[in-house]
């Protein structure tokens, strides 16, 4: 996650690194930079990476971050809509999933459990996998964001029918759900879910180093050219 320091010295949340100027890299979840920010450690960090002291950091940042990571997903299940990737309606994707079409399987929070189930059976039939335990990612939000979003009307269960759509979703829903924790009981798709790390006493970097907070201009890799910060305790 790239934060990004204003002219006036607000750090602000920049999830899809576009923002101009310097930033700053962290890899935490929202209660670890709730805490960190709660001590003033974030501030510390980021204040040694500017190398300024003139760094006010809102106490809303976690909230921020996490509606800015929200909006990506649903903006990222808009864009594959329009695309044509993507399929609504549980009848649809039921065909879809028994004929071995589909890549990703979603549901709103509030769908019921039946056809959450009916359609991961189908899922499992259509890739040859029953008795695998491949099911589908219960979303934080409801369908009536998910109607919303897709400018679909009752958006209940969502499929995706192309690998590289359903890769570009994974990426951006995977920071969205990391970030926000805890990881939802359904784990997403083909592959072994990859647990959240956590932070006690530094913020953990999302490989589990002490290298939290990384300061650059470009993104990740003109970040990682830096030294690694540890927040002091």
């Amino acid at each position: 996650m790239r934060l990004a320091l204003g002219c006036d010295g607000q750090i602000h949340p920049d999830v899809r690194a576009k923002a101009p100027g310097r930033g700053a890299w962290i890899g935490v979840d929202k209660p670890a930079l709730e805490a960190a920010i709660a001590k003033g450690r974030l501030r510390g960090a980021l204040s040694r990476a500017f190398k300024t002291g003139d760094i006010t950091v809102p106490a809303d940042l976690a909230d921020r971050i996490a509606d800015a990571l929200q909006r990506a997903t649903l903006d990222r299940l808009g864009l594959e809509a329009k695309a044509g990737t993507l399929l609504t309606g549980g009848e649809r994707i039921e065909e879809a999933a028994r004929l071995g079409r589909l890549h990703r399987l979603y549901h709103a929070a509030d769908a019921g459990g039946d056809g959450v189930r009916k359609l991961a059976q189908a899922w499992r039939v259509g890739r040859d996998a029953e008795g695998s335990g491949l099911t589908g990612v219960v979303l934080p939000i409801p369908r009536t964001i998910l109607s919303l979003a897709l400018g679909r009307e009752n958006v209940v269960h969502i499929g995706l029918t192309d690998a590289r759509a359903a890769k570009r979703v994974s990426e951006t829903l995977d920071r969205w759900l990391h970030f926000i924790g805890p990881e939802p009981t359904a784990q997403p798709c083909e592959t072994g879910s990859q647990g959240a790390s956590t932070a006690t006493t530094v913020l953990r970097g999302t490989a589990g180093h002490d290298a939290p907070v990384k300061a650059g201009t470009n993104g990740p890799a003109d970040a990682g050219t830096n030294e690694g910060l540890r927040v002091p305790e």
